[in-house]
């Protein structure tokens, strides 16, 4: 795998290269800024082990990654592409997004998105409802919460909510419930699985968690998502994935490795 994007050349964007190099991703398609700095976001824990964001921004590194700076080799060698819709906030940060995603596509690379809401970084909710939208409209894969369902669409119906963002270059939505588990949807089938019960310290993580564990099923075989059984197995590993990011405090260090989930599945 690799990342592609822009931090700051300071201590903080060092940090994440080369965090993301000890886990094995290529970070050759990493810019760093001297015009601006490495974004922070400050997470603030309540009991549940929900989570509240504090974002340092306007503009850091990441708004200033350009089209430019897209490295179209990497892109031509993708077998798929993931992004979210923080990227799609503000140019030029957004044309660079869409750039590589058309790239992509017209390369012939499946493309996965995560809308991601984070309100308080958009300028309203309109904004972020037509840039979160734009993202979905190009994408094959989608992975969202409920509440992200509902804030795009303004139906509490989960299916009637999912019919209403459909569009024919879909292959594979995944809403992700809480603990009420997942719900998929593809043009051939739905059907939900059951999450896992752990006791829950973390949430943050639990959602990229869940869209690893998916993603590289995908990435193995791309026909499982025409095959039902197959597919509710992906979710359930995927699941399992976001459950067990829960149980320890943080991002990263809170995510299971393969033999992990295994383990974990082996005694659920």
């Amino acid at each position: 795998s690799a990342f592609m994007g822009k931090v700051g050349d300071d201590a903080f964007g060092h940090f994440l290269a080369d965090t993301l190099a000890q886990a094995g991703v290529e970070v050759s398609p990493l810019c760093f800024s001297t015009e601006a700095r490495t974004a922070l976001a400050f997470v603030s824990l309540r009991a549940d082990g929900e989570r509240e964001f504090m974002f340092y921004r306007h503009p850091s590194a990441d708004m200033l990654f350009t089209p430019r700076e897209v490295d179209m080799d990497v892109i031509g060698q993708a077998k798929l592409l993931h992004f979210g819709s923080i990227s799609l906030i503000s140019e030029p940060s957004r044309s660079a997004t869409l750039y590589a995603v058309d790239a992509a596509r017209a390369a012939g690379g499946l493309v996965s998105y995560d809308p991601n809401l984070r309100l308080p970084l958009w300028p309203d909710a309109e904004a972020a409802r037509q840039g979160m939208l734009l993202g979905l409209q190009k994408a094959h894969i989608v992975k969202l919460s409920d509440d992200e369902s509902e804030f795009l669409t303004g139906l509490s119906d989960l299916k009637k909510a999912c019919q209403a963002l459909w569009h024919d270059d879909l292959k594979l939505m995944v809403v992700t419930r809480g603990r009420a588990g997942c719900t998929y949807f593809t043009p051939g089938f739905s059907g939900n699985v059951a999450s896992f019960t752990v006791e829950a310290v973390d949430a943050t993580g639990a959602g990229d968690g869940f869209v690893a564990g998916l993603l590289q099923g995908v990435l193995a075989d791309p026909t499982i998502v025409r095959d039902e059984a197959r597919l509710r197995e992906l979710c359930r590993f995927a699941n399992a994935v976001g459950a067990l990011a829960t149980t320890q405090r943080g991002a990263i260090p809170a995510l299971p490795n393969r033999e992990q989930v295994q383990e974990f599945l082996h005694t659920h």
